[in-house]
């Protein structure tokens, strides 16, 4: 299966279905990171997307979150209120890959940030015009996740040539 995914399906047909499903690891990657709240079936009030980690912690899944820029003020006070046991972060000012890996089965890889203009929780007249692919093709996900897990480890902070806006490799957000 491979499927283009454009602008308010992000948060339909990816991000909500790979929360629902997802049994082992999530794992997310992003330039910037805000406090997005997903809206909810049945009317319910929407969550925010450190609440849906909290949700997928207590069925076991962790999930690991690579990203460049500090994350949005909203989204590290929710942090300084209780990390999510399930979530680790990392933080590499090269990152600029946008994709979303679940139990290394099925990905989104495009153009949407994770955030709420990204993902289309917006309406309609302030959204971004997002595209991408949704696909269970392992040919195309394996070595995505390879060179995500890479940035993850490590393994190109030693020759990095943007040590001065990464004085700390890899860090953990400050809270």
């Amino acid at each position: 299966m491979i499927a283009p995914i454009l602008n308010d399906e992000h948060l339909g047909r990816v991000l909500n279905d790979m929360l629902r499903t997802c049994r082992y690891r999530l794992f997310i990657a992003t330039a910037d990171v805000k406090d997005v709240h997903l809206p909810q079936s049945g009317g319910r009030r929407a969550r925010s997307i450190l609440q849906e980690i909290e949700a997928l912690g207590r069925r076991g899944v962790q999930v690991h979150l690579l990203h460049a820029g500090v994350p949005s003020g909203p989204f590290l006070e929710r942090l300084k209120q209780g990390v999510p046991a399930a979530l680790t972060m990392r933080r590499c000012p090269r990152t600029h890959a946008k994709a979303v890996v679940a139990d290394g089965r099925r990905m989104y890889l495009g153009s949407a940030n994770l955030t709420g203009a990204g993902l289309g929780a917006k309406s309609p007249r302030r959204r971004n015009f997002e595209a991408g692919i949704w696909t269970d093709e392992t040919a195309l996900i394996d070595p995505v996740l390879d060179m995500l897990q890479e940035v993850w480890r490590g393994e190109h902070c030693r020759d990095c040539g943007r040590k001065d806006y990464c004085p700390v490799p890899l860090e953990e957000p400050c809270l």
